[in-house]
């Protein structure tokens, strides 16, 4: 009876609802071929549970997925994500086309280290959350609670920690601890002799990987927010601009519901 109740609380959670996001600013050409293995995708989500991570994380992006194969081969580029219908998978990048997304890479790593950290991920593909427990879900039933500031990262942390279940910035977080890579570390400065003296010392702690959030991954120090259309080869100068009689025209019913693209034709 759990289950059968999870797999609806699931399946109505993360139904895609177009009509909240009213803006599209990606460029997918662009984006297939500036992302790179180990690169982390974060997505601004349309489902129910989407508006939940986002209230709670207080950020745009509540999806993250990970890069485990790009376009430099000639083959399609591909993710690894988890979600709670599927659990852990692998899915190509164009499910993303028509999101706002956002690329973050880290920095330094070698082509060794970021196969390392996408084998990982390919891994743990076939991983499931436990759908019976519906306490994890029923929370995102009401996307705005009034939650203090200091529960709400812990209120987004699904399951007790089950090394069965995965998350997706739990099992992305996990891939890059695999080569003790920081993405928001605790820093601790601790009092430590030397000699005839007393110094204190930055002491580095790896946060719980369940502690992470979609978010983290953009505001980590040690992350590299790649723009695409930037990357490809952004002019400004070659902006198609509406003349100003056609400016009423060009935020008619099309434009407001999102069905208009104009970053696509810029790069």
């Amino acid at each position: 009876m759990f289950e059968r109740i999870g797999q609806f609380l699931g399946h109505y959670l993360e139904f895609e609802r177009p009509s909240k996001q009213t803006y599209i600013s990606q460029d997918y050409d662009a984006l297939c071929s500036t992302i790179r293995v180990g690169d982390v995708l974060l997505v601004e989500g349309r489902a129910k549970i989407s508006t939940g991570i986002k209230y709670l994380t207080q950020s745009t992006w509540s999806h993250a997925a990970l890069c485990v194969q790009d376009s430099t081969n000639g083959l399609p580029a591909e993710l690894v994500e988890v979600t709670l219908e599927d659990g852990c998978h692998r899915l190509p990048l164009a499910k993303y086309r028509g999101y706002n997304t956002r690329i973050c890479r880290a920095w330094g790593l070698n082509e060794q280290e970021r196969l390392i950290v996408a084998n990982y991920a390919l891994d743990r593909i076939g991983l499931q959350y436990d759908m019976r427990n519906i306490y994890d879900l029923l929370r995102y039933l009401f996307p705005t609670p009034p939650i203090p500031i200091r529960w709400r990262r812990r209120m987004i942390t699904f399951g007790s920690g089950d090394p069965t279940r995965a998350i997706c910035s739990s099992l992305i977080a996990q891939a890059f601890q695999s080569v003790n890579f920081p993405i928001l570390p605790s820093i601790e400065m601790i009092s430590a002799s030397g000699g005839n003296h007393w110094h204190h010392k930055e002491v580095w702690h790896i946060r719980h990987y369940s502690m992470f959030m979609p978010r983290d991954f953009d505001l980590s120090p040690f992350f590299e927010v790649v723009k695409p259309t930037l990357r490809r080869g952004f002019d400004f100068r070659r902006i198609p601009w509406a003349a100003e009689d056609e400016s009423s025209t060009e935020s008619g019913p099309d434009r407001a519901n999102g069905t208009q693209e104009p970053m696509e034709k810029l790069g």
